[in-house]
């Protein structure tokens, strides 16, 4: 009999050992020590035992439910104690030396305030691959076949030897690294009705020598608006909000007639504001834009005579160099902490 409550005993305790969580301990202490349990049951036996044989037995039945509870305690402060080191975290060893957080790199706090202010005034961001084809780089922009930048000496074109998977092509367009984020814009168009308003940041790629204003890698992010009756009254306004909450009320802006293949008339943006260090009160050159060409808005199937449009584009490199004072472009791709930890949020 004592045998028999032994191997009781280490059942129980074999059964503890697979419990992993709080859930299966309830589930083992419910079969040995629950109302119904094996514990129980052993005290039920005692009504048709012996007067003689009651004492012993009892006492044996006491003996192995107090040493049950002592290994469930046991067992069930190993749980506790394995849940509170979950929700603490991983341990943490103070012999390692302390290393400094990282913080938020100045072009994608750039990006981000550009974002948040377009935000507020309807715009949504739409995002594009930076491996295109000719066709959604150039072609469907009213960019023809003698346009200098369609050139090898200015695109990074892919050898056709390479797989390039995923990429929608029309005919037999060579693929590009895109050289502008207006690719997002003729995307967005062809997948989706006016009206539209989205701005589209993101990596472009171009092949220029590194100096303190060029690199072959750098970020842009355009704007798109489709409507009805939209002029370049509205597209000013939107640029003058932008800026304005970007450097503040006193900031002033003007438009310079100029060219570009995808829209029509098209301008040139300068600003000036008092708080930008030795280039206070100078007008600065940021942005290019102007109404979408109806040779585009053909491309991707909307009626010209229903819908008009502007778009812009910033250079986000360009924006935070001024923004924080940086004279060389090269200070934001050497990943020098010194240099990083002025910025960081």
């Amino acid at each position: 009999m004592e045998c028999d409550f032994k191997g009781l005993v280490d059942r129980a305790r074999l059964d503890l050992d697979v419990a992993l969580d709080r859930a299966g301990f309830e589930k083992v202490k419910a079969d040995f020590l629950g109302p119904n349990g094996q514990v129980k049951a052993l005290f039920n036996t005692l009504a048709s035992a012996g007067k003689e044989e009651k004492p012993r037995l009892g006492k044996l039945i006491n003996e192995c439910k107090a040493r049950m509870e002592e290994i469930f305690v046991e067992k069930l402060s190993q749980l506790e104690d394995s849940e509170l080191s979950d929700s603490l975290g991983p341990k943490i060893d103070p012999s390692v030396p302390i290393v400094a957080h990282g913080g938020i790199h100045p072009l994608s706090m750039m990006q981000e305030t550009m974002a948040e202010i377009f935000r507020k005034i309807g715009f949504t961001i739409a995002l594009g691959p930076e491996i295109e084809t000719v066709w959604y780089c150039y072609d469907a922009l009213n960019m023809d076949e003698s346009h200098p930048a369609r050139d090898a000496i200015d695109t990074l074109y892919f050898s056709e030897s390479l797989c390039v998977k995923n990429v929608p092509r029309r005919g037999d367009e060579h693929h590009i690294l895109r050289s502008q984020t207006s690719t997002v814009q003729v995307r967005t168009m062809l997948a989706e009705k006016p009206p539209l308003r989205i701005i589209s940041p993101g990596r472009t790629f171009r092949r220029d020598t590194m100096d303190a204003t060029h690199s072959a890698n750098f970020h842009q992010c355009e704007g798109l608006v489709v409507d009805q009756g939209m002029s370049v009254v509205d597209l000013k306004s939107v640029l003058d909000f932008f800026f304005k909450e970007l450097l503040g009320e006193k900031c002033e802006t003007r438009f310079r007639p100029s060219f570009f293949p995808f829209t029509e008339p098209s301008f040139e943006m300068d600003f000036r504001a008092p708080n930008m260090g030795k280039l206070s009160n100078q007008w600065i050159e940021v942005v290019g834009c102007g109404m979408v060409h109806p040779n585009v808005f053909s491309v991707v199937g909307y009626d010209s005579n229903a819908w008009s449009g502007y778009a812009f584009g910033f250079g986000i490199e360009r924006l935070a160099m001024l923004m924080c004072g940086v004279d060389d472009i090269r200070l934001f791709y050497q990943n020098d902490a010194r240099f990083l930890k002025q910025f960081a949020a």
